[in-house]
C-alpha cells in the first residue's frame, strides 16, 4: 500500500505524458495525410489550434475583448438592457451614458416644460402580479439573487388613446392598448417550450399581441391567452389544403378563434426576401401536422404566393379573407422598390381597397434560417424604409385607413420611440423577446443546437428553458418597454407616447449638425426628384 502511495503519482505523471505523446501523434499523422485543410497538411497540430481558435473566437469575444457597446446583431449593452428589464425589472444606470455621442444618430427633443407624472395618460387602474429577481448579496467571486413575487403597473394606453386597427372595415376590429408586441416567429424555428413562455409572458402583460409566424397557430401560442396575430406565408401553412392550396374552409375555422384577433399575410421579411425555410431535423411530427407537411422533411416556403401576382389581386384577396374572417387583414413587406411601393399606395387609393394594416419590416430584421446575401444585402432599414411609407400613404390621402407597424432592432424605449415619431402606430419585436426567454445570441438557430433551448426542438435542450421562469421575463420586458415610453413621452412634452411625431426627433451627424428628420429622411418628393434626374441623364 506504501509503494503504492509512493509511486502512484509518478505513474500518473508518466501516464499524462505519454497520453499527451500519443494523442499529439494521432493527430499529427491524422492533420499530416488528410486532404481536406491545407493548413493542417502544411502546419499539422499548430493549424489545429489555429482552428480551435477560430471555433471559440466568438465566444471569446462576447464575453472576453468586446465592450459594452461592441458585438452584433445586439452589442453587450443591448443584450444586457433586455436582461435586466426581464429578470429584475430594472432599467435604472448609475454614472452616466455609454452610448458614443460623436456617432450620427437620432435624439429625441427635449421640452422645456416635460409632462409631471399626474399628467400622463396611463391606464395603470389593472395591476399585474409577476415575479422579479433581487440581488441579496454580490461578491467577486458570489452572487445570491432571489425570486420573488411583486405587483407592478401595466403602463396600459388610456382607452380612448388606444390603437384600433379595422375600426371602420371590420366586424372585429382589434383594439390595442399598448404600442409593443411580438414580431413573427413560428413555432418549428423556435421550440414549444419558448413559444408556450412567450404566449404566457404576453398573456400576463395584456395590451400586447403575438405575432404567430407563417409556421402556423399552435396550442403553444394560445395556451397564455394572448391576443394573436395569425400570419401567412407563402407556404400556407395552417390554412392550406392537402394538395397545397389556399383552404377557405381552415382559414374561416381560425378566424372563428376568440384569440386570434387579425391576420397578416407575409410578402416578405427583412432577413430574406424570399420563401421561409426550416431544417427538416427541426420538423416533428406536431410541426409537420400543424403545418400540413411531411415530419423530417426540410421546408421551403415559395417566394411568394401563387394566390395573386398583383396589387389588385392582392387587395381582392384581402377583401375576401376579411368578408369571410371578419377581422383585419395586414400585409408585411419591406420596402426596396420604390415604384412598387407607389403603385401600392396608389392602387389603394383608386380602388379603396387594401389592407388595414401593413408591417414595415427593416433590412436589420432577424431570421431563424437565411442566406447571408439576403440579409446583409436586400431591403432598406427600417429608419429610412418607414418615413418613406408613411409619407407615401399620406400623399395618396390613404394613411388613415391604415395602421403601420415597425420593425427591426427596436428593442429598448428610445428605439421604439424614435420608430413611433418615425411614422410607425404600433412596433414589433422579436429578438429581443428571445433574448428575455433565455438566448444568447449563439446564432445557430438553423441549427436546432439552440444551446439555451429557444431556437430548437431539440426536447433535451428545451429541458433548460423553464416555462414558468422564463414567462415572467416576458412580461416583465414588455411592461419595462412601455414604461420607458411614457417616460420618453413626458420628455418630449407630450403625455401618451401615441403622440410621437417626427417634429419630437431630429437627426445628428458625426460633426454634430443637427437636421430636422424630414432633412436627411427619403419622401415621395425626393423619389420624384431622382426619377426626373434619372430621365435626364438618359
Amino acid at each position: 500500500m506504501s509503494k503504492l502511495k509512493k509511486y502512484l503519482p509518478t505513474v500518473l505523471k508518466g501516464s499524462a505524458v505519454l497520453g499527451t505523446a500519443v494523442a499529439a501523434a494521432y493527430f499529427y499523422r491524422k492533420d499530416d495525410t488528410q486532404k481536406q485543410h491545407s493548413i493542417l497538411r502544411n502546419f499539422p497540430l499548430i493549424g489545429r489550434i489555429r482552428y480551435m481558435t477560430e471555433q471559440i473566437g466568438p465566444e471569446l469575444r462576447q464575453y472576453l475583448f468586446e465592450n459594452n457597446n461592441e458585438g452584433t446583431p445586439f452589442s453587450r449593452k443591448e443584450f444586457e438592457d433586455v436582461v435586466k428589464a426581464g429578470k429584475y425589472k430594472e432599467r435604472l444606470i448609475g454614472f452616466g451614458s455609454e452610448r458614443d455621442f460623436n456617432e450620427a444618430g437620432y435624439y429625441i427633443r427635449n421640452s422645456m416644460f416635460p409632462k409631471l407624472r399626474e399628467e400622463l395618460r396611463i391606464d395603470n387602474s389593472q395591476k399585474i402580479n409577476t415575479k422579479v429577481y433581487e440581488v441579496v448579496d454580490e461578491g467577486l467571486l458570489t452572487r445570491k439573487e432571489k425570486r420573488e413575487d411583486r405587483q407592478i403597473e401595466p403602463y396600459y394606453l388610456r382607452d380612448e388613446d388606444a390603437v384600433i386597427i379595422g375600426g371602420d372595415t371590420c366586424q372585429n376590429p382589434f383594439k390595442l392598448k399598448g404600442l409593443i408586441g411580438q414580431s413573427a416567429m413560428s413555432y418549428g424555428a423556435l421550440g414549444e417550450n419558448a413559444i408556450t413562455a412567450l404566449s404566457g409572458g404576453l398573456g400576463l402583460a395584456g395590451g400586447t399581441w403575438m405575432n404567430t409566424g407563417e409556421g402556423g397557430l399552435s396550442k403553444y401560442h394560445l395556451s397564455g391567452n394572448p391576443d394573436i396575430i395569425m400570419q401567412i406565408g407563402p407556404g400556407l401553412f395552417g390554412v392550406r389544403t392537402p394538395g397545397g392550396e389556399f383552404s377557405w374552409e381552415e382559414f374561416k375555422k381560425k378566424s372563428e378563434i376568440e384569440q386570434v384577433k387579425a391576420f397578416e399575410i407575409k410578402l416578405a421579411q427583412g432577413a430574406k426576401i424570399r420563401g421561409g425555410h426550416i431544417e427538416g431535423q427541426k420538423v416533428t411530427e406536431e410541426i409537420a401536422q400543424i403545418r400540413l407537411v411531411e415530419p423530417g422533411r426540410t421546408i421551403n416556403s415559395p417566394n411568394r404566393f401563387y394566390e395573386f401576382k398583383n396589387f389588385n389581386e392582392l387587395f381582392e384577396f384581402v377583401e375576401r379573407m376579411r368578408d369571410i374572417g371578419g377581422k383585419p387583414i395586414g400585409i408585411k413587406i419591406v420596402v426596396g422598390d420604390l415604384d412598387a411601393l407607389e403603385e401600392m399606395t396608389k392602387t389603394m387609393r383608386d380602388t379603396s381597397k387594401g389592407p388595414d394594416f401593413i408591417t414595415v419590416d427593416g433590412g436589420e430584421g432577424g431570421t431563424g434560417a437565411t442566406y447571408q446575401e439576403l440579409a446583409d444585402a436586400v431591403g432598406l432599414p427600417i429608419m429610412s424604409a418607414l418615413p418613406l411609407v408613411d409619407e407615401m400613404l399620406k400623399k395618396y390621402d390613404v394613411r388613415n385607413r391604415v395602421k403601420l407597424i415597425a420593425s427591426g432592432k427596436l428593442t429598448s424605449p428610445d428605439k421604439v420611440a424614435v420608430a413611433l415619431a418615425m411614422g410607425a402606430d404600433l412596433v414589433n419585436i422579436a429578438r429581443g423577446f428571445m433574448i428575455s426567454v433565455g438566448c444568447i445570441m449563439a446564432e445557430i438557430c438553423h441549427t436546432n443546437h439552440c444551446p439555451a433551448g429557444v431556437a430548437t426542438t431539440d426536447s433535451k435542450l428545451q429541458e433548460g428553458l423553464v416555462i414558468e421562469e422564463k414567462q415572467y421575463r416576458v412580461a416583465n420586458y414588455v411592461i419595462s418597454l412601455r414604461e420607458g415610453l411614457f417616460n420618453l413621452a413626458a420628455a418630449a412634452g407630450i403625455d401618451t407616447p401615441t403622440k410621437f411625431e417626427r417634429k419630437h426627433i431630429v437627426h445628428k451627424d458625426e460633426w454634430g449638425r443637427v437636421s430636422p428628420v424630414r432633412d436627411i429622411t427619403l419622401t415621395p418628393e425626393k423619389v420624384e426628384k431622382l426619377r426626373n434626374k434619372e430621365k435626364v441623364e438618359k
